[in-house]
């Protein structure tokens, strides 16, 4: 048995071998409060699961439901965006359903990386961009957001060789890990710099309907001419807390769709019909529900960010996304720091390594864990954090 070499140069993704060790420690009697995963604790409204179970119950919505989604939900994703963006999307040709936004970020490299091709992508960002580019035999250049530049790239700085033999170029704003968000003259300017190096442009956007403090998360498809070189994802993870669902969308320019098309085709059927169904209501329905949602994330984001300082941590203020971006105490690693802490408190972090090198001095936080058991988490780092002070002081 010879494995491919794709799969041994690519690292066991850490979620899933930090949630082994969840469970080990869990078996053991810890009681861990996971705080390093986006993944929502809030129920989707009753509405959905009754669509969901109201459309399982009919004998014909259990086989294959296409490949492309049933032309009512890619009306919905249509609607949604007309309605949120002010974008026009064609059904037809312009909207292709994923069984959620994550796969569409993988395969869109097989679509489009060739070996030996370049994909531009964040640091920190989303481990998929990586991942995606590095199985489908591609290289990854990486460009480094600053935190003094609000987490916005400076193209001036990809290294001209990488640029001349990109094919694509990964954006994420609202961005995963740092909470950071962008303009849409960035946008504009991001738009104009694939045009002029042949890139598509793919901007990843799950997370904007998730935002505070009254700000308003745009789509870089609100650029004039963006779906000339654009491609969006997005999904319905995050906005509708149905990420176990599986069901997101990309949207934007045509002959990308088509191409990533062509590539689930031959890889999965699609998804199962009672979710696309639940999926429209939750993309047509009543949105007011989402304003007590985001308070209540909100809510916990000012918890945390009060706590932070006293627990050795410190971090900006986020206006959007489900993370806090937190730099741990000088000198010390986030990986260590991180698996350390999950030892000796059973809280577990994400280390920023796990989005790039730049991240080596920070750690992801998630707001996806009701308001006691945050309380809590923020409660057992205070104490390790005054028992690390104790031992430094000798008290």
């Amino acid at each position: 048995m010879r494995i491919a070499d794709r799969i041994a140069s690519l690292p066991p993704y850490v979620f899933a071998r930090v949630g082994k060790r969840i469970a080990d420690l869990r078996a053991t009697g810890v009681d861990v409060i996971n705080l390093g995963i986006g993944n929502p604790d809030l129920a989707p409204p009753v509405a959905l699961v009754e669509t969901l179970h109201r459309s399982a119950q009919k004998p014909d919505h259990h086989g294959y439901a296409g490949y492309y989604g049933i032309p009512a939900l890619r009306e919905a994703v249509a609607t949604y965006y007309e309605r949120r963006f002010e974008v026009l999307l064609d059904p037809d040709c312009e909207i292709l359903p994923l069984i959620g936004s994550k796969e569409g970020t993988a395969n869109v490299a097989l679509a489009f990386i060739d070996p030996g091709d370049v994909a531009l992508v964040p640091d920190p960002g989303y481990p998929t961009y990586r991942m995606g580019t590095l199985l489908a035999g591609g290289q990854v250049c990486p460009f480094v957001l600053r935190s003094d530049s609000g987490f916005i790239p400076d193209f001036d700085r990809i290294p001209k060789e990488a640029l001349s033999r990109a094919k694509l170029m990964w954006l994420n704003y609202p961005n995963n890990p740092t909470g950071a968000t962008a303009t849409l003259r960035f946008f504009a300017k991001a738009v104009a710099f694939a045009r002029e190096h042949d890139l598509l442009l793919c901007h990843d956007n799950p997370y904007c309907d998730i935002t505070y403090d009254g700000y308003v998360a745009p789509s870089i498809l609100q650029v004039s001419g963006a779906k000339d070189v654009c491609i969006e994802f997005n999904s319905l993870s995050k906005t509708y807390n149905m990420a176990g669902w599986r069901v997101g969308m990309a949207v934007g320019n045509s002959t990308a769709i088509e191409a990533l098309a062509t590539i689930k085709t031959n890889v999965d059927s699609g998804v199962f019909r009672p979710i696309q169904d639940a999926a429209i209501a939750a993309l047509t329905g009543d949105q007011e529900w989402l304003v007590q949602r985001n308070a209540t994330y909100q809510r916990r984001r000012d918890l945390l960010l009060g706590s932070l300082p006293q627990v050795g941590l410190s971090a900006g203020t986020p206006r959007a996304s489900l993370y806090v971006w937190a730099r741990v105490p000088e000198g010390q690693d986030s990986t260590e720091f991180a698996w350390s802490t999950l030892e000796r408190t059973g809280v577990w972090l994400t280390p920023g390594t796990v989005f790039g090198d730049t991240g080596r001095r920070h750690v992801r936080v998630s707001l996806t864990v009701p308001d006691e058991r945050l309380a809590e988490a923020c409660e057992r780092l205070r104490g390790a954090q005054r028992s690390n002070t104790q031992r430094r002081t000798g008290r």
